[in-house]
């Protein structure tokens, strides 16, 4: 009997360390598909009434959501913008660590800006622009938001280095193709973004290429 008793101990299923709940990946799905609901409301909003006449409460209604669900994921609307621009951010490192590990840093970061950009809507990027030039704390946020993309930048190029040459060669090239964001941003915003997003890529880089020449 007490064979039997330790034999049935040990068919019992143990528990495997380190192994998260089912329950817990599909709890991080739902939030980050409840953030991203009240991302796009607001953006929607934003673009439709202005940054300033649109309300928190404005933003929960249109996802469909409570105020406090609203304070949930986000502390001001200003936060909302944040995370629209660090979303694409995390979407250029995404690209960069994406291409061939043949490809320069240099052609490596245009590639992966390019890839990003073509999945810009002209629309939304131009009334994102105007928000930021109109709001003094959108426009302070979006020079911090420009040093935080150059770190993801340098972190992703970096994953492709081999050396400690090219430790420091990366922090260049992403510091280089986060200026060439910039103004080439504010270029193509001034040109009425009548050019595809990418193509104005290709312009700003093979500029680069003449200059470093």
């Amino acid at each position: 009997m007490k064979v039997s008793k330790a034999i049935g101990k040990r068919a019992k299923p143990l528990a495997v360390e380190g192994k998260s709940p089912p329950t817990a990946g599909l709890r991080q799905r739902k939030q980050q598909a409840t953030r991203e609901r009240l991302t796009r409301a607001a953006m929607a909003l934003f673009r439709e009434r202005g940054f300033e006449a649109t309300t928190i409460d404005d933003i929960a209604a249109k996802a469909e959501m409570s105020r406090r669900s609203f304070f949930h994921y986000f502390a001001s609307k200003e936060d909302v913008v944040a995370a629209w621009q660090e979303d694409a951010a995390a979407a250029l490192v995404a690209e960069i660590l994406a291409r061939p590990a043949d490809e320069s840093m240099l052609t490596a970061a245009e590639n992966a800006i390019a890839a990003a950009v073509k999945r810009v809507d002209p629309a939304e990027a131009t009334a994102m622009s105007r928000l930021k030039r109109d709001n003094p704390a959108l426009h302070a946020r979006d020079q911090l938001k420009y040093e935080k993309l150059e770190r993801a930048l340098a972190d992703g190029l970096a994953q492709r280095a081999k050396s400690k040459s090219d430790m420091a060669k990366a922090r260049l090239v992403a510091m280089i193709a986060t200026g060439a964001m910039r103004v080439g941003g504010d270029s193509w915003m001034g040109e009425g973004a009548r050019e595809k997003p990418e193509v104005f890529v290709k312009r700003t880089f093979d500029a680069i290429r003449g200059i470093l020449k």
